[in-house]
């Protein structure tokens, strides 16, 4: 199967027996890959063809066998301006401290989103960026910046440790692939609070419940501590989802943004995240928005399919006028 701009499609190819796709995958994998995938782990690498196609793998067991995906990577980094991102991420890119979170579920295009703010710091920034990934993903040659890309596995054991060394690897910037655990992210709040600025993701939809996941997934004695941190040193929040282009030939970003404002940082001092959302649909002149305001700009702009970005708002009843697929819309019960 391919999946093309978000959606699944079969190719017309023979179907692959076990043994024979067994041969395909232990091709490009090192003896150090092979021996953890006989052992039965899932295996994550990045694979570079012959031709230099690059790819993201993860090969898998399953009931009928074994089975693999792999991501296409594009050789070229892409720009923020390429990416149509908004002004807003390149001025969070100028911070020399504190934290930046790249949020969304999977697939939704985070990492080309921090790919392309790299490339920004890279160009503009006389700065040493260490980059921890899993796997290595985009290759940045260094240009005004010293761009140095670990990766998960082959150079570091976990995230935290990774962060724990570069603190002695004099960086101005490290971006973190995911912060997937207490440790990692207590590591990554002494690093934004030590004079460094911090990339990282979370695989969370929205500002308040990547707030909401921050403070819950670090120990109880430490909740207050952590929304000191919130307050003073997490710079914006960025939740991404990627809406089909009005062809279908393509997706476009679309971005919330959450900027730390003193009234946010008193929201979750108090407890009262809920009352971010209301933040940012007034906060525009700071570069905030909800999803809805983006997606109804990018509706409006002719640059997003409305039915898909119907799936996505959350205040569903203001984009039903927009909808073309109406078995999309909520049934209304005629009887009563």
């Amino acid at each position: 199967m391919l999946r093309m701009h978000g959606d699944l499609m079969p190719i017309k190819f023979r179907e692959l027996a076990d043994t024979e796709l067994e041969t395909y995958v232990n091709e490009i994998l090192s003896p150090a890959l092979r021996e953890r995938f006989v052992e039965g782990n899932d295996i994550d690498f990045s694979y570079v063809s012959e031709d230099g196609g690059r790819f993201r793998v993860n090969v898998f067991r399953k009931d009928t066998g074994i089975g693999a995906t792999f991501r296409f990577i594009p050789a070229e980094v892409p720009s923020l301006e390429q990416l149509g991102l908004p002004q807003v991420l390149a001025g969070l890119c100028d911070h020399h401290q504190g934290m930046v979170l790249v949020t969304g579920s999977t697939g939704t295009g985070k990492s080309t989103t921090l790919a392309a703010m790299i490339d920004y710091l890279n160009n503009t920034r006389n700065a040493n960026i260490i980059s921890l990934e899993d796997p290595i993903e985009f290759v940045h040659e260094s240009r005004n910046a010293q761009v140095i890309q670990r990766e998960l596995g082959t150079h570091l054991h976990s995230f935290a440790d990774g962060i724990r060394a570069s603190l002695r690897e004099d960086p101005d910037v490290i971006l973190v692939g995911e912060l997937r655990d207490a440790e990692t992210i207590s590591m990554a709040m002494t690093a934004a609070e030590t004079g460094h600025l911090v990339l990282g993701t979370l695989h969370t939809t929205g500002a308040v419940k990547t707030i909401d996941r921050f403070i819950d997934a670090l120990p109880g004695d430490m909740r207050e501590q952590t929304k000191s941190f919130l307050g003073q040193s997490l710079n914006a929040v960025v939740t991404q989802n990627l809406i089909k282009t009005p062809d279908g030939r393509g997706r476009r970003a679309c971005l919330e943004i959450m900027i730390m404002t003193r009234a946010i940082g008193k929201l979750i001092a108090t407890d009262q995240t809920h009352q971010i959302p209301a933040q940012l649909q007034t906060g525009k002149d700071l570069g905030m928005q909800t999803m809805d305001q983006a997606l109804m700009e990018a509706i409006q702009a002719k640059e997003i399919d409305p039915d898909d970005a119907f799936r996505y708002a959350s205040d569903k009843s203001v984009f039903q006028k927009f909808v073309t697929d109406t078995s999309l819309l909520p049934k209304i019960d005629m009887a009563h």
